[in-house]
């Protein structure tokens, strides 16, 4: 009998593991393979690229490099690196790159505006705001000040390699498997493409904020008004572009197997809310708590549209496939964005981009919510 009873446990128990094996191999199973990332950026404050793409569970940042643009790259540096100690992700490297242009220059931008008039945003060389109630200028003369940040100042050290040369061997180890996000002015890029002329190919694709169509205003709104007032007379300048023309026009050149631009276009029918930010509170994160006190409403998206739009494709409402290049012959137009169809385009090296020209803004925030108050992963 205790023989019996026992030939019947066992058999129970081999039918349990039978039962159980597939939600055990479900359980076991290795996660899926996260896709490669590089991300190269101008950073300011707590928003944009960085903090959606560590906010998603199948990616993984392989370091973020960072340049001039908005601010100088010193400043971009301390906010890439406080906003890793945010998330807990220190273990990211933070590789500085470009601190200027490769040709343009102040001195040459003064020069350009005695004769063509004035830039409205020169990011730190910005000397003069006119009429703006949303924010001051963040002009500053000196590249190694980095002022107090709202965020806090990060205890954390920036890697001791250079950017470009960061960006060439990651590529190796890796090529064919990283998505490049560009997402301030193209310098780093354009010298990485120049010392391995093989850099551009090795990338598996290119996804960039820079460059301008024809943005309208689409939102209502004081600070809808002046984001939109620097495109009314000259629709194809944008400043990512025109910090450094020279090194967008390499990186427009460059053989990528995919480039996906997203111009200044779609990001006109995008806002920092207040009502979006609130939105945020009910999570009580360390990211959804200090987003509370560390962004401003009013700004348009520019940087999140880029990560959503490969993150959340369904996102995306008009693109089109453009030949894009960049002026660069110190006229008038230095810096502003040349594009095409196919049967228009001049055969001068330019390449085929998709252009992300709209997106649906309630999917973004959406889409974005998700993202922001997931718990901060570790």
């Amino acid at each position: 009998m205790l023989r019996r009873i026992s030939t019947c446990v066992r058999a129970l128990l081999a039918l349990a593991v039978l039962v159980a094996a597939p939600a055990l191999a479900r359980d076991n199973a290795p996660d899926r393979p996260r896709r490669l990332v590089l991300v190269d950026d101008d950073l300011i404050g707590l928003n944009g690229v960085p903090v959606l793409l560590l906010q998603a569970p199948d990616v993984e940042i392989l370091g973020i490099t960072t340049t001039s643009g908005s601010v100088w790259r010193d400043t971009a540096t301390a906010y890439a690196l406080r906003t890793l100690e945010i998330l807990h992700r220190t273990e990211i490297p933070v590789v500085p790159g470009a601190t200027f242009p490769l040709l343009n220059s102040q001195e040459a931008t003064k020069r350009w505006e005695g004769i063509y008039g004035r830039l409205i945003f020169k990011g730190p060389w910005t000397d003069y705001w006119p009429g703006d109630t949303v924010q001051t200028h963040p002009g500053n003369p000196s590249p190694e000040v980095v002022p107090p940040l709202a965020m806090g100042n990060p205890s954390t050290r920036a890697s001791p390699e250079i950017a470009a040369a960061f960006l060439v061997r990651m590529v190796r180890a890796h090529p064919h498997q990283i998505t490049l996000f560009a997402t301030g002015p193209m310098t780093n890029i354009a010298i990485a493409q120049s010392l391995d002329p093989g850099f551009a190919a090795n990338v598996k694709e290119l996804i960039y904020m820079g460059g301008s169509l024809l943005p309208r205003q689409t939102l209502d709104g004081a600070s809808a008004e002046q984001f939109a007032r620097e495109f009314v007379n000259t629709p194809r300048r944008e400043f990512n572009i025109r910090w450094d023309p020279e090194a967008a026009r390499i990186v427009a050149h460059a053989p990528w197997p995919k480039i996906t631009m997203i111009p200044v276009d779609p990001s006109t029918g995008t806002q920092w809310s207040r009502a979006f930010i609130d939105s945020l509170k009910p999570a009580h994160t360390p990211l959804t708590d200090m987003f509370q006190t560390a962004l401003e409403p009013g700004f348009p998206m520019w940087d999140e549209i880029a990560a959503m739009v490969w993150l959340a494709p369904e996102i995306v409402t008009r693109s089109d496939t453009l030949y894009i290049d960049f002026e660069t012959s110190q006229t008038a137009a230095y810096g502003d964005t040349l594009s095409w169809t196919d049967a228009y385009r001049p055969h001068l090296g330019e390449r085929a981009q998709t252009v992300v020209r709209a997106v649906d803004r309630a999917k973004l925030e959406a889409a974005m919510r998700d993202l922001y108050v997931r718990p901060v992963r570790h």
